[in-house]
């Protein structure tokens, strides 16, 4: 793959809301590629996770497929476990004051990140170096605060989206909260890091802080990768556990090819860019097919959903996911097209039948529910007052099917 190719892979799926640093960032990857081919190096490539819950879903994975790219160009790659900056937060993405973790709390899931990453195959687990930031942040000085810190204005933090709106509602925006940026730069310039991968929320962290701090502290700035956000299965809002709307990687493959399946025809072009492992002229190529007819939008979900399955769980586990997807909703006679209803995440089970008017009466969803007639993606759901799980096709008996949407 010569020089143009990789750096067309490598800016997939990027997005930085303005155009001029995309070409930016681009024109220094193209540079620093080159620099480092000449010398006969690797890029030290890293990303940084805090672990701040104890379970992945799909949307996490999106960096750490990127990071996967540059280890199959060759590239060294830090999974750096935010053991010490999550005892902060990052408030980067947030309208509000994220809750701090106990030390104990983080460590009990720092254990369960890496686990789950080399489990789902997602990283090369031979090329991966996985590190905690307290390495390094626990060691700095007082005064070496001060020295990162005299790098920044309040004005800069300030004025940044989210500390502006909490500023402006008379929400209080805490000191320690503007030393998350510090200590994420200090991660970068600490593993002298050629390229940081981040999501869209990490723009001032990563293009800022951490540029700014490396050059101060005398080495060559990062290059900023920041990935687009993934939708959630309702393909409109941020994939989230909390919303109902994530695709869990602890999962099976049945159940990861029925969830990509249930995402709406629009937001498939964001999926084929981050959750793939497609070239683009791979992906150029399905959209050029379904564009012209020679394609149907829902076998291009198809291969997304195997694409996607198969590369957690292998190309077996992929194909037998599809078999019994077909065996399910095609072979079934389930729709192409059909209702959708939109139900808030509180909602069980059995108010969402009633409601969705799937069922005449809470007798007669609770008969189904036991019959085990009720299905939702193909798994059945049994518990009739369980808080409905998430989004998806919701089956009831043979012939009736939804599009549940929160």
């Amino acid at each position: 793959m010569n020089i143009d190719e990789q750096v067309a892979l490598l800016m997939q799926g990027t997005e930085y809301g303005d155009d001029e640093l995309k070409q930016a960032m681009t024109a220094e990857l193209r540079e620093r590629l080159v620099e480092a081919q000449k010398e006969g190096r690797q890029l030290r490539v890293y990303c940084g996770y805090d672990p701040t819950k104890p379970d992945l879903h799909l949307g996490h994975t999106i960096t750490m497929r990127k990071l996967r790219q540059f280890q199959d160009l060759g590239h060294k790659v830090f999974f750096v476990v935010g053991t010490y900056t999550s005892l902060i937060g990052d408030p980067s993405d947030k309208d509000k004051l994220r809750p701090q973790l106990s030390q104990a709390e983080v460590e009990a899931n720092a254990r369960t990140y890496a686990e789950q990453v080399f489990k789902s195959h997602i990283l090369d687990q031979q090329k991966t170096e996985v590190r905690y930031n307290a390495e390094w942040l626990s060691k700095l000085s007082f005064e070496e605060l001060i020295k990162l810190a005299s790098n920044f204005t309040l004005q800069q933090f300030l004025t940044r989206e989210n500390f502006k709106k909490r500023w402006d509602n008379g929400d209080a925006v805490f000191l320690h909260e503007c030393f998350y940026p510090l200590m994420q730069g200090y991660d970068a310039y600490h593993l002298r890091a050629d390229v940081q991968v981040g999501g869209t929320e990490q723009l001032f962290n990563i293009a800022t802080a951490a540029r700014k701090i490396m050059t101060f502290m005398g080495v060559k700035p990062n290059i900023a990768i920041l990935m687009n956000i993934l939708p959630g299965t309702d393909g409109v809002v941020k994939m989230s556990k909390s919303l109902g709307n994530h695709i869990p990687i602890n999962t099976n493959a049945e159940d990861m090819y029925g969830k990509v399946m249930s995402i709406p025809d629009s937001a498939m072009p964001i999926y084929f860019r981050l959750t793939t492992r497609w070239m683009p002229a791979d992906i150029e190529k399905i959209e050029g097919d379904m564009k012209s007819g020679a394609l149907h939008p829902r076998d291009a979900k198809m291969k997304l959903a195997w694409e996607v399955s198969s590369s957690f769980y292998g190309d077996e586990e992929a194909n037998k996911a599809q078999e019994a997807f077909i065996r399910m909703f095609q072979k079934h006679d389930a729709p192409e097209e059909m209702p959708e209803f939109k139900a808030n995440s509180s909602r069980t089970v059995l108010d969402v039948l009633l409601a969705a008017k799937l069922v005449t009466s809470k007798s007669e969803g609770r008969r189904l529910i036991e019959q085990k007639g009720v299905r939702l993606d193909g798994e059945v759901l049994d518990n009739a007052m369980t808080v409905f799980p998430h989004s998806g096709i919701l089956q009831v008996g043979k012939r009736k099917f939804i599009k549940i949407v929160f």
